[in-house]
């Protein structure tokens, strides 16, 4: 096997899958099972206004980018997937995460047209 740019680009794919499957199922497991909404729809480091409307949005989102890519893994390194395949597989599910974040983010922070009034605080 000859080294070049497109083999360890092909390797650091692969590896960065590892840290993003364990990273999206602690995420799911957390707010399924543990509650924990401090990661739910974070748009600025900022949660919405109720966390737990959206909780379980986010963490299906996570389960599901997860498992793909988990079974990504266990396709290359059990059933021998080419690298079309996995590659095209792990892309999708990380873009696809992406864009599902985007979209649920979007929507649980409203947007507000016009100028943003300064509440003032009586003494």
């Amino acid at each position: 096997m000859k080294i070049d740019a497109a083999v360890i680009l092909t390797w650091v794919l692969f590896l960065a899958l590892f840290p993003m499957v364990f990273i999206w199922l602690r995420r799911a497991y957390r707010i399924f099972f543990k509650k924990n909404y401090s990661e739910v729809a974070l748009k600025r480091g900022e949660s919405p206004k109720n966390p737990a409307k959206w909780a379980p949005f986010t963490g299906a989102i996570n389960l599901v980018a997860g498992l793909v890519a988990l079974w990504t893994i266990i396709g290359v390194v059990v059933l021998g997937y080419e690298y079309d395949k996995w590659s095209a597989m792990a892309g999708c599910t990380i873009w696809g995460k992406i864009f599902a974040d985007w979209i649920l983010r979007s929507q649980a922070h409203h947007f507000v047209f016009g100028k943003k009034k300064k509440v003032v605080v009586a003494n």
